[in-house]
């Protein structure tokens, strides 16, 4: 039902529907639904099954048959439209690891950025498995989300400790395009700090004035 629900979306809007897809952090409430819990082993499965069964059941072809561990498919015809890119946010090595060999995409927990403890030892795990199953690492992206400030004026200190806080537009741009041309990065989610500033100017500065500088200076190095 997610693929059959999926595919129109991502058709309808030109390619702007991401599904976003893991093996269930909080069991507890995915219990309460009806859904038989799993161990920890059995839900990496089942999250690498569901990818499978989402990608098979998307991009025309053959009707599919499939006696997978958790799902059963018989002549079921797939959706003639491809399925959205699938973004997850694995933590431990065993969904890393099913991150690297079948996802698009890959945002780092707890708002890890890309000078963080936990992407210097979670990327490689990604970029090995993706070479072992016959990908580049570069299929995968990697997505960060950035809570920070932006500021009118340039701040005395960008990151405390290693962690990002923001500043002035033009540090924001410095430090993005920086992240794209030298670490990898794919793409940016901006979530605003409450510090009294309107949320309709933080956007604005957001989205009228350091992504499109992101864009612009990135385009310019990498073509």
């Amino acid at each position: 039902m997610l693929a059959r629900t999926l595919t129109p979306l991502s058709q309808l809007t030109n390619g702007r529907i991401i599904l976003g897809m893991g093996a269930g952090g909080t069991w507890d409430h995915i219990a309460r639904l009806g859904v038989p819990r799993l161990d920890p082993a059995a839900a990496v499965r089942a999250f690498a099954e569901n990818m499978t069964v989402v990608r098979l059941l998307s991009g025309g072809g053959e009707p599919v048959t499939l006696d997978g561990e958790f799902y059963q498919l018989t002549d079921l015809a797939p959706a003639e439209a491809p399925a959205p890119p699938i973004w997850t946010g694995s933590v431990g090595p065993r969904s890393l690891a099913v991150t690297g060999r079948l996802a698009d995409g890959w945002i780092p927990g707890h708002a890890a950025d890309w000078l963080s403890d936990r992407h210097q030892w979670s990327r490689p795990i990604i970029d090995e498995a993706a070479t072992n199953a016959g990908r580049s690492p570069e299929d995968v992206a990697t997505i960060y989300n950035l809570p920070g400030r932006i500021t009118a004026n340039p701040l005395p200190a960008t990151r405390i400790d290693g962690r990002w806080l923001g500043g002035s537009v033009d540090q924001w741009v410095e430090e993005l395009t920086g992240a794209v041309l030298n670490h990898r990065a794919g793409g940016f989610t901006y979530f605003p700090v409450d510090d009294g500033t309107s949320r309709d100017v933080l956007f604005g500065r957001w989205a009228e004035e350091i992504a499109p500088a992101v864009r612009t200076a990135t385009t310019a190095q990498l073509n």
